[in-house]
């Protein structure tokens, strides 16, 4: 029960970052650099199986190790490589695979996997802590 708390708090942390993220900039930004490939429509199927699975790595790599250690910092910066890795395995592949990919949605979204994973991170961490 103690995980599926931690978890939950993860998912909620995830949404409304994120969220905020994909209404405020990326929307604009991703169909300016990408438009030629996006679809019409989302598929959430497959968003939300990533995001499920994103932040069960999320916790087994990062957050749980950091409640195991009592460090809110380990969390941040597990967190955030986590991102960074999980980001840039998408971006670099499609950077190499993928006619025409723009250098500038590598970075930026390599980046907000980053800054995305570590707050998360610190949320889900914060949870255990206050549940634990």
């Amino acid at each position: 029960m103690y995980y599926l708390k931690i978890y939950l708090a993860a998912v909620v942390a995830f949404l409304a970052i994120d969220m905020v993220w994909l209404a405020v900039v990326a929307r604009g930004f991703y169909r300016k650099h990408l438009g030629f490939l996006l679809a019409d429509q989302p598929n959430w199927w497959a968003a939300g199986i990533f995001s499920l699975l994103f932040l069960a790595g999320l916790l087994v790599f990062a957050v749980v190790p950091s409640l195991q250690a009592g460090s809110l910092r380990r969390a941040v910066l597990l967190g955030g490589l986590f991102g960074l890795v999980t980001y840039a395995t998408y971006d670099l592949t499609n950077h190499a695979t993928v006619k025409g990919w723009p250098w500038i949605v590598t970075v930026v979204d390599m980046t907000w996997g980053t800054v995305l994973a570590a707050s998360v991170s610190a949320v889900a961490y914060l949870a255990g802590r206050w549940s634990g």
